[in-house]
């Protein structure tokens, strides 16, 4: 195999890895985790499933948290968190982080520019496209989907820098100071140290 050959394969695998991280990052999210879910991170080997040592700590970190709690304690802090009626005690949705409200301005240009993009809400699902997974789909769509028109590096950039870079971390901080967050605490660790990482890539293009 040559060397570019090489350097394609792996370049392959990182963009593989980076729309799995992001595909796990909007099930973990998006509800309490499954059985299964659990199952498969209680075993998952403890090296990052995405390059680059700076996300290896904080992947560890979850995979223990993962281990120290059983399903139903991991469940009840998911609804202790972001369920109940009423205000959450910690918001999934970019719009409350950017303008301090729910459905206000930058949930209307998100849905502008998932149109530009040839995406759609589905209607089945209650929640708004600002939610946090939602946008980690549309980021794993972004890498991994079959149009190389809108599945492009430029695309990326573009989509993270407008409605993920500017929200994530603070999501991140709420959630890792929350006195209930145990196994949401070492998520949102893993998943602060990623956003920096995708950032610092996207920095690397210009």
């Amino acid at each position: 195999m040559s060397d570019d050959a090489l350097h394609l394969t792996s370049t392959l695998d990182e963009e593989t890895a980076r729309a799995e991280v992001y595909g796990l990052l909007a099930a973990l999210y998006y509800a309490p985790p499954s059985p299964e879910l659990l199952a498969q991170l209680r075993v998952a080997v403890t090296e990052a499933p995405a390059p680059g040592g700076f996300l290896e700590e904080p992947w560890r970190a979850l995979v223990a948290a993962a281990r120290a709690l059983d399903d139903a304690a991991i469940r009840a802090e998911y609804d202790t968190l972001f369920g109940g009626v009423g205000k959450p005690e910690v918001y999934l949705f970019g719009s409350h982080y950017l303008s301090g409200f729910l459905n206000e301005k930058p949930l209307a240009a998100l849905r502008g520019d998932l149109a530009a993009l040839g995406l759609a809400r589905d209607e089945t699902l209650p929640e708004t496209e600002d939610h946090i997974s939602c946008l980690c789909e549309v980021m794993r769509y972004l890498i991994a989907g079959d149009d190389v028109a809108v599945a492009n590096l430029t695309q990326q950039q573009a989509f993270f820098a407008k409605h993920l870079q500017p929200w994530g971390e603070q999501l991140c901080d709420a959630l890792a100071a929350h006195p209930s967050a145990r196994f949401y605490a070492a998520l949102a660790d893993f998943t602060r140290a990623f956003l920096q990482v995708e950032q610092q890539g996207f920095d690397l293009l210009g």
